[in-house]
């Protein structure tokens, strides 16, 4: 009997036109054939913070995807949605996508602006909750920050948009850039925690914010992206109606520039961003 070939893996990056900038990705459009092993062995190899697997077609436009890292499986991840819905955009046309993850259910818009193609995803329903300070100090020794790092004004917070974050914000952005951490101190803390990355944030303005996201117990040093926009309104940082700008990677060599919508009676946030095959 001949074995099944090999799904396609494409490479995406997301949150830049450039291919050489925003966040890379895997995208597997067909997984239907691949077991947890095989997923992760194709995610491994890819080196990226995360990979994305769609293992199951449902209906029009509608899939089951999976996220893995280098590591493990992982139960929602942003960058890797957008890489997909633009993946899929590419080969059927822009639309209205519905992708079903393990942590709920994700619609996603994709829509041509001149000539990129820009998605749209409206996350799960997000939460934000207190860390303790025992843990908190933790994080700062691994991090080796002092506890003068942080700015005050943005209080250290857990914030969950289908997948846990500790949101940390710099008092300066020389503080943001400078990051050198205990890769193994903080990958215990996570697991600890339940944490998929930490969120490292500075303030730039009132709707722009720099974001780096140490991602340890993903394998990597760091995945540069991630929303924080349940955090921002928690906080009472923004408005309820507010659309922030989010600039990430560029402490990394690959800058990209997310937008992050706010709405008035709806607590969901919605993340968008062009992208760009890679090779």
């Amino acid at each position: 009997m001949t074995p099944d070939p090999a799904p396609e893996v494409l490479r995406y990056t997301a949150f830049s036109a450039d291919p050489a900038g925003g966040n890379p990705a895997g995208v597997v459009l067909d997984a239907s054939g691949l077991d947890e092993e095989a997923m992760l062995a194709v995610a491994a190899e890819l080196g990226y913070s995360e990979s994305a697997f769609l293992t199951e077609r449902t209906g029009e436009g509608a899939y089951t995807i999976r996220y893995f890292s280098p590591k493990a499986e992982v139960p929602f991840c942003g960058h890797a949605t957008v890489a997909t819905a633009l993946a899929l955009a590419e080969r059927d046309g822009p639309g209205e996508l519905a992708f079903a993850t393990a942590a709920g259910p994700v619609p996603v818009t994709v829509v041509r602006e001149g000539g990129e193609l820009r998605a749209t995803l409206t996350s799960v329903t997000p939460r934000v909750e207190a860390i303790a300070a025992a843990d908190l100090t933790e994080a700062l020794a691994a991090l080796d920050w002092a506890a003068a790092d942080l700015d005050p004004a943005l209080p250290p917070r857990i914030a969950y948009a289908g997948a846990r974050h500790l949101v940390l914000a710099a008092a300066t952005r020389q503080r943001l850039a400078d990051l050198d951490y205990d890769f193994a101190r903080l990958e215990a803390l996570m697991h600890r925690l339940d944490l998929t990355t930490l969120q490292l944030v500075w303030r730039e303005g009132p709707e722009a914010f720099h974001v780096r996201n140490p991602f340890p117990v993903g394998g990597v040093v760091e995945d540069p992206a991630a929303a924080f926009g349940a955090y921002a309104r928690e906080l009472g940082l923004v408005p309820d109606a507010a659309v922030l700008t989010l600039h990430q990677g560029a402490d990394m060599g690959r800058p990209g520039t997310l937008t992050v919508e706010l709405r008035t009676g709806d607590a969901r946030i919605r993340v968008s961003g062009t992208g760009a095959r890679i090779g």
